[in-house]
């Protein structure tokens, strides 16, 4: 059975909870304390970060890579495009959005005001350019919903958390974000701590 050590707050381990309870298969999430991390953890992931997948002897972590294989593993339902071009460019934006959003997340998590502030200003900016996106498509990739909605779904989720407001240009994107948080198993992967982060 796989594994999961998964932060209760950790958005990165919610994208993993996010896919696996998607793929409705047999787990076991082991919640870690992000504050009081177990000391096998920096055995088994050299930057004792979250998440880490662990399935008999294989040990991943990075949770774009986690998701991967599990989506490659369970192949029902598909989150990564089928078709290779397309696959390039779902990975490509799964990049991007590590580097201009989720970047941001140890910042807006530091309790420092001053990178707090530039590092919501970095996440608005870039949500409102993403915005009108759907206006058009009711998904990230179109119709479909894939690993990129799965992958941003954790910080639409932190926006009130993060004290992110991002106002009336963003009403697409907002009601995208309402689409992906009905989902069941988006449910299913919060824990009790998530679930207090929105009002």
């Amino acid at each position: 059975m796989m594994q999961l050590y998964s932060g209760t707050t950790c958005p990165f381990s919610h994208r993993c909870r996010f896919v696996l309870y998607e793929k409705g298969m047999d787990f076991q999430v082991i919640d870690v304390d992000m504050y009081n991390k177990p000391e096998d953890l920096a055995v088994m992931n050299p930057y004792n970060r979250l998440p880490v997948l662990v399935e008999r002897d294989l040990i991943l972590y990075e949770s774009n890579i986690i998701n991967e294989y599990i989506d490659e593993r369970f192949p029902h339902p598909q989150l990564m495009p089928a078709d290779p071009v397309m696959r390039a460019r779902a990975r490509l934006m799964l990049f991007n959005m590590e580097v201009e959003l989720f970047s941001q997340v140890e910042a807006l998590e530091s309790g420092k005001e001053k990178p707090m502030d530039k590092a919501r200003q970095q996440v608005t900016d870039r949500l409102i350019e993403l915005a009108p996106v759907f206006t058009k498509t009711k998904h990230m990739l179109g119709d479909d919903f894939t690993m990129l909605d799965v992958a941003i779904a954790p910080l639409l989720w932190r926006l009130d958390h993060y004290g992110i407001k991002l106002g009336k240009p963003a009403a697409p994107l907002m009601k995208y974000a309402e689409r992906i948080f009905s989902r069941p198993a988006f449910i299913e992967a919060l824990t009790p701590s998530e679930k207090v982060m929105r009002k």
